[in-house]
């Protein structure tokens, strides 16, 4: 790894002025080792944003350290957010749009944000794009689309659960903010809980029993349906909510896989943080 950042900062040192691009689109995900679920996601919207922006060079990196070590067993290599940057550089680009693919602002921004930092200075610019949800018209358009995409029947007391990661920062207080909005909205009937964060599965069970539900529908609140929505969402949530007495169905969705999510991310960024 010493040798090859060694080799690459040599490199930029020896690229002429003439040979640099203004603009490259770097876009970061968490990554998932699912094919499948990465065909769905991540490849569409790269190749979505190659469309897009035909004169800028589009490229991905994967922040997860775990991700990327299993892809690279099968001989899939995804970079880091350094190495992805670093090599644009040495390729000449010296401006760069950095969109990431998280859903809130919460450790994986805040570590992004500390790998930007480690090599701005060879970069006359890096513009850092927002998460999925940053402000309260994006939380209100979440659940909009969310609403219309997975309807109820309330007499038949059909409830859907949206079941995002969360986290343990202050941040987890949006998924909270998403559950009441739907309500608000005239969505009662669909709810919001978090793997590691609040709310809770059981927060959920709870205000589902108390409406009498009957059938609940899982919905991944994750950008790719990868090893969450396989097995915490489809195996454990399933398995103890049915224990309540109440039927369950899982959809294996993510929300990289719907079209108005996948135009806000590929949206260049403007703002530099």
């Amino acid at each position: 790894m010493k040798k090859r950042l060694i080799t690459i900062i040599a490199t930029l040192l020896c690229v002429p002025l003439w040979a640099q691009d203004p603009t490259a689109l770097l876009l970061v995900h968490f990554g998932t080792t699912h094919d499948d679920a990465r065909a769905r996601t991540l490849d569409v919207i790269s190749a979505k944003a190659r469309q897009q922006y035909p004169h800028m060079t589009v490229s991905e990196c994967f922040t997860s350290a775990i991700v990327r070590k299993r892809l690279a067993a099968r001989g899939i290599e995804k970079a880091s957010v350094v190495d992805a940057l670093l090599q644009l550089r040495a390729n000449g680009h010296r401006s760069i749009a950095v969109q990431p693919s998280f859903i809130i602002d919460g450790k994986e921004m805040a570590l992004l944000r500390k790998d930007i930092e480690q090599v701005r200075s060879f970069f006359d610019s890096i513009t850092l794009g927002t998460p999925l949800l940053n402000s309260i018209d994006d939380s209100q358009s979440l659940c909009s689309i969310l609403a219309n995409r997975h309807p109820v029947n309330t007499k038949q007391k059909e409830h859907v659960l949206f079941v995002g990661h969360g986290t343990k920062g202050i941040a987890s207080a949006i998924y909270s903010q998403l559950e009441y909005m739907l309500r608000d909205s005239g969505h009662p009937n669909h709810h919001v809980a978090t793997i590691e964060g609040y709310p809770t599965l059981q927060t959920a069970i709870k205000l589902m029993k108390e409406q009498g539900a009957r059938q609940v529908t899982l919905v991944p609140l994750l950008f790719v349906a990868g090893d969450h929505a396989t097995n915490d969402i489809a195996v454990e949530w399933k398995a103890q909510i049915e224990q309540e007495g109440i039927r369950v169905s899982v959809v294996s969705e993510g929300l990289g896989e719907i079209e108005e999510i996948q135009h806000r991310l590929i949206t260049v960024p403007h703002d530099t943080h």
